[in-house]
C-alpha cells in the first residue's frame, strides 16, 4: 500500500478486541492507521467484559476455597464478601491492562481518533465532523447486551452483565435469564458468593452450543452447588415487588429474587453508523463478509462480534490480524472458526474445540465417528484439587480428531494443546507418544488419546 500520504493506509471503526488487534498488526507491518473510538480503547472485553467478569470469578474461587479450607486441613473462615474490596481488585487489574494497551497503540505510532465514528464513504469515516479517509476501512464496532420484547432494563432490579458487574452488595438472590456463557459465568459467581441462584434457559440444556455430555455435566455439578437450573422454560415476564422482582415463566411457574440478570446474548453494534446507508449487506444486525472479512463494498473489512459467528474476544483478534496481514500483501490463510477454543469460566469451567458428537455425527455419519470420555477420577492433579469432569474426544473412524470437549476446574487451560490436535488433523496415535508431566491436569489429555489410540493406561480397557 501506498504511505497514506491523501488519507491512511487503514481506518479503523472501534478499538475493542478485533479493533485494536487489527490496528497494532496493520502498524507493525508498516502501514498508517487511525484507529477511532468513543469510549476507551480495549473495548467491551477489557472494561465490561472478560477481563473484569475473571475476575470476579477468581474472586468467587478464592471464597470457595476459604470455605472449603477444612477439608484439606487447613482452619479458615469466610467472614463474608466486601463488595468494595471486590471491584478494587477487578478494577486495578482493568486499569494495569489498560494503561499497558494505551502504551502499546502509542508506541506503535498509531493516530487515536477519539468519538464516535460514522461511516460517510466508502472509505471514509467521519467523528466529530472531521472525515478520515482510509485506502481501507475495517468495521469493528463491537457488541451490546440484548433483551427481549417487553424485558425493560432498569440497572436496578433487572440487570445486564454491565451492571452486575458493579454492584456494591451481592444479592440475597437471581434469577439469571440465560443459561449461555453469561449466565452461568454469574450464577457461578454469585453463588460462590452466598446468593441463592436460579438459571433460567429456554433450550433444552444449559450451554446449549457445548457437546451434550458437558451440558449434562455441568447442571449435574451446579445442582450440587445448589444452583437451581430450569431449561426449556421460556421466559414469559417480570414484575417488581417490594423485596426485588417476581419472573414468570411458561406454565404459569413464579420466581421471586431480588435481582434478575438478562444474559440473553449479545447483538451487534451496527445500528445509526452509516453501514446501511452506505450498502453494507446487513442480516439481522450483523455484516455480512467473506471468508477473507471482505464486506459487499470494495475496501471495506469486518471483524469481532458484528460478525456472524462465535462473539469471542481472541476469535476478533484472530480475524483483526487476518485483516492487517491481507492489507499488507501477506495471503494469510483464513480462519477455521471450528478451530477456536472456547471456554466458560465457571466452576467447574468448560472448555471444547472442534465438533460436538451430534455434529460429527451429523456431518460424516453415525457409523463414521468414534468418542471416548476420560473420566477425570483417573487423574492425580484432578484428585489433588478435588474436582470432577472428564475429557471427552471426537474422532473419524480411523482418522483425525474432530472434537475436544473438557469439564473441569481449570479446564481453560488445558485448550490450547487441545486446539493444536484439532488445528493440526492429528489422529490420537499421533498425541500418544507424546509425554505429559506428572502430575497434571493437563495429563488428562494425553491419558485420553492413549486410550482412544488403543492403550489406556489409568483408564479402563
Amino acid at each position: 500500500m501506498g504511505d497514506g500520504s491523501d488519507g491512511f493506509d487503514v481506518v479503523v471503526l472501534g478499538a475493542g478486541s478485533g479493533g485494536y488487534a487489527c490496528a497494532l498488526r496493520a502498524a507493525q507491518l508498516g502501514l498508517s492507521v487511525a484507529l477511532v473510538e468513543k469510549g476507551k480503547l480495549g473495548g467491551t472485553c477489557l472494561h465490561v467484559g472478560c477481563i473484569p467478569t475473571k475476575a470476579l470469578l477468581h474472586a468467587a474461587e478464592i471464597a470457595d476455597a476459604a470455605r472449603d479450607s477444612e477439608q484439606f486441613g487447613v482452619n479458615a473462615t469466610l467472614e463474608g464478601i466486601d463488595m468494595g474490596g471486590v471491584h478494587k481488585y477487578k478494577d486495578g487489574v482493568v486499569s494495569r491492562l489498560y494503561a499497558g494497551l494505551t502504551g502499546l497503540i502509542k508506541g506503535r505510532g498509531i493516530t487515536v481518533v477519539e468519538g464516535e465514528g460514522r461511516l460517510v464513504g466508502p472509505r471514509t469515516v467521519a467523528v466529530n465532523g472531521a472525515e478520515h479517509t482510509g485506502r481501507a476501512v475495517v468495521l469493528a464496532t463491537g457488541s451490546y447486551s440484548r433483551s427481549l420484547p417487553g424485558l425493560d432494563v432498569d440497572g436496578s432490579r433487572v440487570l445486564t452483565s454491565e451492571h452486575a458487574l458493579t454492584l456494591d452488595h451481592v444479592p440475597a438472590s437471581a434469577v439469571v435469564l440465560g443459561g449461555g456463557v453469561i449466565g452461568c459465568e454469574f450464577a457461578s459467581v454469585w453463588r460462590s458468593f452466598g446468593a441463592e441462584v436460579t438459571i433460567v434457559e429456554a433450550l433444552p440444556r444449559l450451554v446449549p452450543l457445548e457437546d451434550e455430555a458437558v451440558s449434562t455435566a455441568l447442571q449435574r455439578a451446579f445442582r450440587k452447588r445448589g444452583i437451581t437450573t430450569h431449561v426449556g422454560t421460556p421466559f414469559e415476564s417480570v414484575e417488581p415487588t417490594d423485596d426485588g422482582v417476581r419472573v414468570t415463566v411458561q406454565g404459569g411457574t413464579t420466581l421471586d429474587a431480588e435481582v434478575l440478570l438478562v444474559a440473553v446474548g449479545r447483538g451487534a453494534t451496527t445500528s445509526d453508523l452509516g453501514y446501511e446507508e452506505q450498502g453494507i449487506a446487513m442480516e439481522r444486525g450483523f455484516v455480512l463478509t467473506d471468508e477473507r472479512l471482505r464486506t459487499n463494498l470494495d475496501g471495506v473489512y469486518a471483524v469481532g462480534d458484528i460478525v456472524p459467528g462465535l462473539q469471542l474476544a481472541h476469535r476478533g483478534f484472530a480475524q483483526g490480524i487476518f485483516v492487517a496481514e491481507e492489507l499488507a500483501g501477506l495471503s494469510p490463510a483464513p480462519l477455521d472458526e471450528t478451530g477456536v477454543p472456547r471456554v466458560t469460566y465457571c466452576e467447574p469451567e468448560v472448555a471444547s474445540v472442534g465438533l460436538t458428537e451430534a455434529v460429527a455425527k451429523e456431518r460424516f455419519g453415525e457409523q463414521d465417528i468414534v468418542s471416548l470420555t476420560y473420566d477425570l477420577a483417573g487423574n492425580g492433579r484432578s484428585q489433588i484439587l478435588r474436582t470432577q469432569g472428564f475429557v471427552k474426544l471426537v474422532r473419524r473412524k480411523d482418522g483425525p480428531v474432530l472434537g475436544v470437549h473438557i469439564v473441569g476446574a481449570r479446564a481453560g487451560e488445558l485448550i490450547g494443546e487441545a486446539q493444536m490436535i484439532y488445528n493440526w488433523e492429528a489422529h490420537p496415535e499421533d498425541v500418544a507418544p507424546y509425554v505429559h508431566a506428572h502430575p497434571t491436569q493437563n495429563e488428562a489429555l494425553g491419558e485420553a488419546h492413549l486410550a482412544l489410540a488403543g492403550k489406556p493406561l489409568h483408564a479402563h480397557s
